[in-house]
Order: structure tokens, then C-alpha cells, then sequence
């Protein structure tokens, strides 16, 4: 079952979105999570239906796995959406009807200390979205020098102040904990963003390097249109305008739009067309306050299969 404390964001906007018209068909969830999207996109679809939904997390699979043994059209798949065409394959699905993926960390993995994403209270300092392999976040910031720490600071968490968090931080010795960093980084900081936890920037920046989240966006992006039929749906959600960045410029660069440099090195060729960005309303972030950075970008597969 779902976890209490888990809320799925932009529910069913993302279900209507990637199902369009169709009740049934072939279905991927790029990030299970706690299974909050695929539950509402099986409720949509018929009994001929099938839902393959992929997860680094054990934990996250293992609520899956109840899921899965009451209700057969759900296939669990423990692997990152940077490998979506070869995982798919080894179940014999090479073109689905619609794919959905909802990025960045889980209400789960903030809320529980021990997976060590939160500075809000303290735990080991893991960060691993796939705890069975991979370096912990201890472990990165051991090896990192100075200057790339500084760097990813800077180009992952947007923080300003990134040189001078980075220096307290390798000065600092080996940290252990989520508490022991926060704090370097709270005593560091120069000036706190109101209603914002100065380690706010360096804890998001750490993470998505520890679990190389732009990295599989990038990978994964290219592969959904190999694997899309013409007429299926792409639907994404993101938190934080890195990832909306990297998902508006493929998309743009995908429907020979852009208008620009963009992160796609190959020629712009029409395979998707845009169809919308949707915010999460007043009442729906009341609710879930986590949502209130949220965008959720779709498209459609056009033209003919590569």
C-alpha cells in the first residue's frame, strides 16, 4: 500500500494527460515511487491493460510488490529510466501507448532519517535513490576536490555562495551524518533565503549528483521516443528548473521548435508535438505544499517510427 505520508502530485492531470482518449493499452511509469500514479492510471485502464513501472529504490519496489500481487497487470522493473528501451526488451515490449514519469526525490525518501536525504533531521549521510550500489554521499564528498564540489554546487543547487560552502565543507573533515552537514553549511552561509533552510541548495545539489538524476534525464529522453507509438503520450513531471529546463528543451528541440542552442546535439527532427504545461492549482498545493514547485510538461509522438 501507499505510504501515508506520500501524496502524488498532479494526480490526475498526469493520467489524463498520458492516456488521452485510450482505457487501454501498454503503459510506463518511469518512477514508481509509492505507486500513487499507477494506481489512478490501472483504476483508468481496462483488464487487457499492463503497466510496467520502473524504480532504482528496493523500498519503493517492495510497496510495489503488494501492488503487484493484487493486481497482475502491474510489472515491477528495479532499474533506473536511463535503461527504459533494454528493460523493456527483456520483457518483450518494444512500443507502448503512453509514458509518465514523475522526477526527483519521493515525500518517503525525505521523510525517513535513515535514507539520509533531509537536513531537517538527522540520519546517515547516504542520499542513494538505489541503495544496492553507488557511492553513499559521504563517500562522494570524501573524493571530491574543492573545486568540483564548488562546482556542483553552483550548477545543480544554484547557490550563489557555492566557493565559500564548498571550502567549510572539505574543511570540515569527513561528515557522517545529515546533521553534521547542515550544520557546516548553516554556520557557512552568508545569507538565509526567507522560509528556506540554508542547506536547502547544497543538500539538492549533493543529491543529484550522488544519484546522477540529470544524467538520466538525459539518457532517458531520447530512448521514450523509440519506444512511443505514433499518437502516444509523454507526460513529466519536475520540481526544479534544471530538470523543467532539460524536458522543455527536448521537447522543443523534438517538435523542430527551438530556436536555439539546446542540450540535443542532433538535428532537429518533428517527432513530438507540444500539447501542455500544467501547473498544480491553489487547492491541490494547499493540500500537498511539496507541489508548489511542480510543472508538468506534455507531448504527443508524430510522424513516423525510427
Amino acid at each position: 500500500m501507499m505510504s501515508a505520508a506520500h501524496i502524488p502530485v498532479l494526480c490526475q492531470d498526469t493520467v489524463s494527460a498520458v492516456c488521452g482518449r485510450l482505457t487501454s493499452g501498454i503503459f510506463v511509469d518511469a518512477t514508481f515511487g509509492r505507486g500513487g500514479h499507477s494506481a489512478a492510471l490501472l483504476a483508468r485502464l481496462d483488464a487487457n491493460s499492463r503497466v510496467l513501472a520502473f524504480d532504482k529504490d528496493l523500498e519503493a519496489l517492495a510497496v510495489g510488490q503488494k501492488m503487484a500481487e493484487q493486481d497482475s497487470r502491474l510489472t515491477l522493473i528495479h532499474a533506473s529510466f536511463a535503461e527504459l528501451k533494454m528493460a523493456l526488451a527483456r520483457f518483450n515490449v518494444h512500443q507502448v501507448d503512453g509514458i509518465m514519469a514523475d522526477l526527483g526525490v519521493s515525500s518517503p525518501q525525505l521523510d525517513e532519517s535513515a535514507r539520509g536525504f533531509s537536513f531537517m533531521q538527522s540520519g546517515p549521510l547516504d542520499m542513494r535513490m538505489n541503495t544496492s550500489k553507488g557511492l553513499t554521499a559521504a563517500e562522494w564528498l570524501a573524493q571530491i576536490d574543492e573545486e568540483s564540489l564548488a562546482n556542483v554546487l553552483y550548477q545543480y543547487g544554484e547557490e550563489r555562495y557555492s566557493r565559500r560552502i564548498a571550502r567549510a565543507i572539505k574543511q570540515a573533515g569527513p561528515l557522517t551524518s545529515t546533521g553534521e552537514l547542515a550544520e557546516v553549511v548553516k554556520v557557512a552561509h552568508p545569507k538565509w533565503e526567507k522560509h528556506k533552510h540554508p542547506a536547502t541548495r547544497s543538500f539538492q545539489a549533493i543529491r543529484i549528483a550522488v544519484n546522477h538524476e540529470l544524467d538520466d534525464i538525459s539518457a532517458f529522453l531520447p530512448q521514450t521516443l523509440d519506444v512511443l507509438k505514433v499518437g502516444a503520450r509523454l507526460a513529466i513531471i519536475s520540481f526544479h528548473s534544471l530538470e523543467d529546463r532539460l524536458i522543455k528543451q527536448f521537447i522543443q528541440h523534438a517538435s523542430g521548435t527551438t530556436g536555439q542552442e539546446d542540450a540535443w546535439s542532433t538535428a532537429p527532427v518533428k517527432t513530438l508535438k507540444k500539447i501542455a504545461r500544467i501547473a498544480p492549482g491553489e487547492a491541490e498545493i494547499k493540500d500537498n505544499p511539496r507541489a508548489r514547485s511542480a510543472w508538468l510538461r506534455v507531448a504527443e509522438r508524430v510522424g513516423p517510427l525510427s
